[in-house]
């Protein structure tokens, strides 16, 4: 039942709403593809490497064959087309195509029905590898077991891809049960992913393949010694949002930060090139069972939390329709909000609590991911760490669960591990102290909170009749969402961005979208 007494006809409203918003992108969506989205299935066909320049090999042989001008027909036919022809495994054909000793754009083209026929079984095999990361992960937590939600999410960023092991390592000791390793600055705008471990970054380490392979081995190894899973986090944002998405469902990986609007948003990333690619990355997402993360919090770091609410919604309501487009279920939805209300607002908590409470009962099975102040946080720890305490007070009284644990030294440098610690030791003990107070309050019928939720809803649905009317490109452009305005023309990576032709197929989509649960 609603303790805020919410209109379930206007929940309704936007919800249905949002659907239409998202069907009528989907039309434009089906009928593209980018490079990126080749990339990936690159990629899911096993090609992995570089050249001798040190360019990936899913870029090279995506870039073949755009030059020559047949992208629109799409990779897969021209990587299945070239293993009929040759014998060669994809990762044989990209490697000769870098070389210069082979142009698959200029074999025989055997027929359609064969050629796709080839494609579907080349696919299989890293199909079942995904399936298999799904059911690892399911059966140890059956078997050996994990924490309670909220789950402690907490980051590690040095740069150095063993140095993050070691703190991620020790977090999950000191508590944590998603560790997050940050990207480095700027890695979301380049066309394509780095290759091999690394060490050397700014503010992050590099999300890269082999990178995830040494993290998710290091919190396998602790997790067995804790006996509780830890999850790894990384992010599918940016120009190669679905290629790091199938790197982290082949590498297992079980949070990933991606949202349908935040690249355009906050990276000044195409919005053509944004919306194609988050179909498919939310497809693999949605098969590998990766719980993705949204990010609407970052709409009250450029715009105001008490005039801006109703856009949080209205994004969540949109990034909802667009995963279940993708075959993801609600369960995956670690739709995104947070706790950024200035300290110095009269009953700023109990806008937050509504605004909190109010996202729970719209989207009760979505496991939330609940952000922490950071756009107040002034450099006084003491202060800093209040802050967080109400943050989650917050979280344990509206039953949020995916916890972001704020950091006392927010805003002055990248935290300690001491710091981490007292991050996790003060969620634990709110969250220890505060149990059942979900269970044992009531909200005022007509008070502040249940007033601001329902003035909040009422917004969040006028301003998504809006979208529909007018349509989410324009309404990208005008500047509605987090008060940053973005042309359907302009920003990063459109020239990345085709038209498929009649005969263009993606295997993956239909072996993976909605997948066998």
């Amino acid at each position: 039942m609603s303790k805020l007494n919410l209109d379930q006809n206007l929940i309704n409203r936007g919800r249905e709403a949002a659907r239409r918003i998202a069907e009528d992108t989907q039309k434009f969506i089906d009928v593209h593809s980018t490079v990126a989205v080749e990339r990936t299935i690159a990629r899911l066909y096993g090609i992995d490497g570089v050249d001798d320049a040190g360019v990936p090999l899913p870029n090279v042989i995506v870039e073949h064959v755009k030059n020559a001008g047949g992208l629109t027909k799409g990779i897969a036919y021209y990587i299945a087309n070239a293993v009929i022809n040759t014998g060669l495994t994809p990762q044989e054909i990209a490697e000769g195509v870098a070389r210069g000793e082979i142009d698959i754009c200029r074999l025989p083209e055997k027929p359609m029905e064969e050629v796709a026929a080839k494609a579907q079984e080349l696919a299989i095999p890293t199909v079942e590898r995904i399936k298999n990361n799904r059911k690892y992960r399911e059966d140890f937590i059956k078997n050996i077991g994990e924490g309670p939600k909220p789950y402690l999410y907490v980051i590690v960023a040095t740069g150095n891809i063993y140095e993050d092991v070691i703190q991620a390592q020790s977090a999950a000791r000191q508590g944590a049960d998603v560790i997050a390793v940050i990207r480095t600055t700027g890695q979301s705008l380049l066309d394509y992913v780095p290759y091999g471990a690394t060490t050397e970054g700014f503010g992050g380490t590099y999300a890269t393949q082999e990178n995830f392979r040494i993290m998710r081995k290091a919190l396998d190894e602790v997790g067995q010694e804790l006996g509780r899973y830890i999850r790894l986090c990384n992010y599918c944002s940016g120009l190669c949002m679905p290629e790091i998405a199938a790197m982290g469902a082949m590498e297992r990986l079980d949070v990933m930060l991606n949202d349908a609007l935040y690249g355009i948003l906050f990276r000044d990333i195409n919005m053509q090139r944004t919306l194609v690619d988050q179909f498919f990355s939310r497809v693999i997402n949605g098969y590998a069972g990766v719980i993705i993360n949204t990010g609407e919090d970052n709409y009250l770091t450029t715009a105001d939390a008490v005039e801006a609410a109703h856009t949080v919604l209205a994004s969540q309501f949109i990034n909802e329709q667009f995963a279940l487009k993708a075959g993801l279920p609600e369960e995956q939805m670690g739709l995104g909000h947070a706790f950024e209300m200035d300290p110095s607002l009269e009953n700023g908590f109990l806008l937050e609590l509504a605004q909190a409470q109010m996202a729970r009962e719209i989207f009760p099975k979505a496991p939330l991911k609940y952000m922490p102040p950071t756009k107040f946080m002034t450099g006084n720890i003491f202060r800093g760490h209040i802050q967080d305490a109400l943050f989650n007070a917050i979280s344990i009284w509206t039953n949020q669960g995916i916890q972001l644990l704020g950091m006392m030294s927010e805003a002055i440098h990248t935290p300690f591990i001491s710091e981490r610690a007292l991050s996790i030791e003060n969620a634990r003990y709110v969250f220890n102290n505060m149990k059942s107070i979900g269970d044992e309050v009531e909200f005022k019928k007509d008070g502040i909170i249940v007033n601001r939720a329902k003035e909040v809803l009422s917004k969040a649905v006028d301003l998504l009749e809006e979208i529909e009317r007018e349509g989410l490109f324009s309404t990208i452009e005008q500047g509605k969402f987090g008060d940053v305005k973005r042309s359907r023309t302009g920003g990063k990576g459109l020239d990345g961005v085709f038209t498929k032709d009649a005969e263009y197929f993606n295997p993956f989509i239909p072996l993976m979208l909605g997948g066998d649960r």
